[in-house]
């Protein structure tokens, strides 16, 4: 009797990522991790300051990583990047991958003006930000990426301000490319961890990594979770090339917002008028990509 004919698995088998570590169950860190180190494989070196992904890859003189990795602070991720990159190209090893993994503490807010420095010079380097909304690991406090209406240990209520989109602030670098992940979605994202690793310059991914703890939902919901915030479009899927051509990756499905804010105990107090604002919001946003992705087209179309 003949075997079947085996279906190749599209995701790479080897493992970066050794059991044991330390992530909470549920954690979209750690799926991150995985998907991206799958990509870019055993020739990377890893930044990684404070943060959720700090304890995950393991305690000095452990680590869960198969990688070199180097520990810094907040506010040198992207910086010390550009180091490493630099001593590599002193040593003609232009062949290694030098990844800066940051959470949105260490992006959005405190490590910003080095990220922006290292874009403003196109530093060749890839920097990831692990987007969970808020400062998870030192107690769920409110960070920039913390969407309005959802509540923090240091917004007992709710956030009262919108959250802060890096991704424009970042295609206002012109850097070569710039791409939204979720773990929701591990096909896309390593098929964007592979773009950026074969683009040269300065590569910012953003990546949507749900948190059960600060988030307060059931840890098996995860991707789920990753799901709607696509599908009702607070999160959609795009990619920026040097700033100015846009391609949408998944149309929006245009699911009731209700869907992905209900499972969720951090917007337990978001009210009726506070649903519309981000209907409305997500709305905007959407018409904004639409529309500079129509203009991206027609630029390609009059060349």
């Amino acid at each position: 009797m003949d075997r079947p004919t085996q279906m190749k698995f599209p995701i790479p088998e080897e493992e970066f990522v050794y059991p044991g570590h330390t992530a909470c169950p549920g954690c979209g860190v750690v799926l991150a991790m995985r998907y991206a180190l799958k990509a870019l494989g055993a020739k990377t070196i890893m930044v990684i300051p404070p943060g959720c992904s700090g304890p995950i890859s393991g305690a000095f003189p452990f680590s869960a990583l198969k990688i070199p990795v180097l520990r810094v602070a907040f506010e040198t991720t992207a910086i010390s990047a550009s180091g490493i990159r630099a001593a590599l190209e002193v040593m003609g090893k232009k062949e290694i991958n030098v990844l800066a993994w940051g959470g949105d503490g260490a992006t959005f807010d405190i490590g910003l003006q080095a990220l922006s420095a290292a874009a403003e010079r196109n530093d060749d380097i890839i920097y990831v930000c692990c987007d969970n909304e808020a400062y998870m690991n030192t107690g769920i406090q409110r960070s920039s990426a913390t969407p309005k209406g959802a509540w923090t240990t240091t917004t007992p209520g709710s956030k009262d301000v919108p959250k802060k989109d890096i991704v424009r602030i970042m295609a206002a670098h012109r850097v070569p490319y710039i791409a939204t992940a979720s773990v929701g979605y591990p096909m896309d994202l390593i098929k964007k961890i592979k773009k950026a690793r074969d683009t040269s310059g300065t590569r910012f991914i953003l990546i949507f990594t749900p948190c059960p703890i600060g988030w307060r939902y059931s840890p098996e919901l995860t991707i789920r979770v990753a799901k709607l915030a696509t599908e009702t479009g607070i999160f959609p899927l795009y990619e920026i090339e040097n700033g100015v051509r846009y391609c949408l990756n998944r149309a929006r499905s245009k699911r009731p917002l209700e869907e992905y804010i209900s499972l969720q105990g951090r917007f337990r107090n978001l009210d009726e008028q506070g649903l519309q604002e981000i209907e409305e919001r997500v709305k905007n946003n959407w018409e904004y990509l639409i529309r500079m992705a129509g203009e991206a087209s027609s630029a390609e179309k009059n060349v």
